[in-house]
């Protein structure tokens, strides 16, 4: 039988077994039927939900811990805000705004940190700081020092798709063929970091919504995920708080919370290995409600 992570063809449906673990730098996270759940920390005056709210190095501190409590496996935690015509930050700004942060939740709690950059120079600040992933928005492509880093430190890594970048992704995001199309990317995402020497069970792979998609390629992808299991590496998917929801709800201006979590719940059921939410506990709670009534069977 040919190996189904290799194919170049893309699959209807999975046919090859779900992910079961995803190795980090000094640790390794197993990845059970229910998701794990990556809680966002925006250090940053600018993103598109709490930009601002957590910009203090003491607040982003006090945040990451409440996620903690909530129930969050890990945390992802940025400087630099990427919804759609933000403005770029320099490496500088974006270590001065994370490192501290990082330094002393790595202090405080075991719970891995994820460095949410695309930026070599960031990445390994924050990983000499205590990360243990680097998730990348540019599927480890957009610096050429980011890959080499990640061979040289051993640390987890997402890459995600993105069409475009946040100051041109939404302009008029166009396929022929959505999923894919974005399955094609990360399979070669995929094969491109098992070539430098990255082992496959340090690979997480996103799908990237809201980042290039329309409303109409949100719903689609969010509804397709489970194709990428044929990958053969843990999913992640960021869809909490984003502006398709609002538009699912009739209103722009709602509160995204209860779109999110019923999202999350599909996602749950698709298998998605992790997470990734502004609101840990609504969201982990519905789903371990959802699962115990027997809605993952």
């Amino acid at each position: 039988m040919p190996d189904p992570f290799s194919s170049n063809s893309f699959p209807i449906r999975p046919v090859s077994p779900r992910a079961a673990v995803w190795k980090l730098r000094t640790c390794t996270l197993q990845l059970p039927p229910l998701p794990l759940w990556m809680g966002i920390v925006n250090v940053t005056p600018d993103s598109f939900s709490d930009g601002g709210e957590f910009f203090a190095a003491s607040a982003a501190v006090a945040h990451s811990l409440d996620l903690v409590e909530q129930g969050a496996d890990v945390l992802d935690i940025g400087g630099e805000s990427t919804r759609p015509y933000a403005d770029p930050v320099s490496a500088d700004e974006e270590i001065r705004r994370v490192v501290p942060v990082i330094e002393q939740v790595a202090r405080e709690t075991s719970v891995p940190i994820s460095i949410d950059t695309s930026k070599a120079a960031v990445a390994r600040a924050a990983i000499d700081a205590g990360a243990e992933i680097i998730n990348d928005i540019s599927g480890l492509e957009g610096d050429p020092e980011m890959l080499p880093l990640a061979v040289e430190t051993g640390v987890g890594v997402c890459a995600m798709h993105m069409q475009g970048t946040p100051q041109t992704m939404q302009d008029n995001p166009q396929y022929e063929d959505l999923v894919p199309e974005i399955y094609n990317y990360l399979l070669q995402r995929r094969d491109a970091l098992l070539a430098a020497g990255i082992d496959r069970e340090r690979i997480c792979l996103d799908p990237g919504v809201g980042f290039g998609k329309s409303h109409e390629h949100n719903l689609k992808l969010m509804a397709n995920c489970i194709e990428f299991h044929n990958l053969g590496c843990p999913l992640l998917v960021g869809h909490s708080r984003k502006a398709f929801l609002g538009k699912i709800v009739g209103d722009k201006s709602a509160d995204r919370l209860p779109a999110t979590v019923g999202a999350a719940v599909s996602l749950a059921r698709q298998g998605v290995q992790v997470i990734r939410v502004h609101d840990v506990r609504p969201a982990r709670e519905a789903v371990l409600a959802f699962a115990a009534t027997g809605g993952l069977a």
